[in-house]
C-alpha cells in the first residue's frame, strides 16, 4: 500500500516538473533577426534558403538533363522545399 502511494507521489512531482518545464520554456526571446533596424522572424529566412536551395537543385536537374527521374515535379519540389526549410531551421534555431 504504502508502494502505491509512493509511486503516485513520485508520478505528480514528474507531472508537475515537466509542467513547469512547459511554463518556462515560453519565455525565451523570438527568433528575429534585425535587417536594418527591423525585426523579421526567422523562419521567413530559413523559407527563403529552402526556396533558393531547392531551385539550385531543379538547375542541377535541368543541366543534367534529367528534371523528372526523380518523380512528379509538384510533389518532389514541395518535398525538397520543405525539407530544406525544416533542415534550416534546424541548423540555424
Amino acid at each position: 500500500m504504502r508502494t502505491k502511494i509512493l509511486a503516485l507521489v513520485l508520478r505528480a512531482e514528474h507531472a508537475l516538473l515537466a509542467l513547469l518545464c512547459a511554463s518556462v520554456a515560453g519565455c525565451s526571446l523570438p527568433p528575429s533577426i534585425p535587417v536594418m533596424g527591423a525585426y523579421f522572424p526567422g523562419w521567413l529566412f530559413c523559407m527563403t534558403g529552402g526556396l533558393v536551395l531547392t531551385l539550385l537543385v531543379r538547375a542541377m536537374l535541368v543541366h543534367a538533363g534529367k528534371p523528372r527521374v526523380l518523380g512528379p515535379p509538384v510533389i518532389l519540389y514541395s518535398a525538397l522545399y520543405a525539407l530544406f526549410s525544416l533542415l534550416f531551421w534546424l541548423i540555424f534555431f
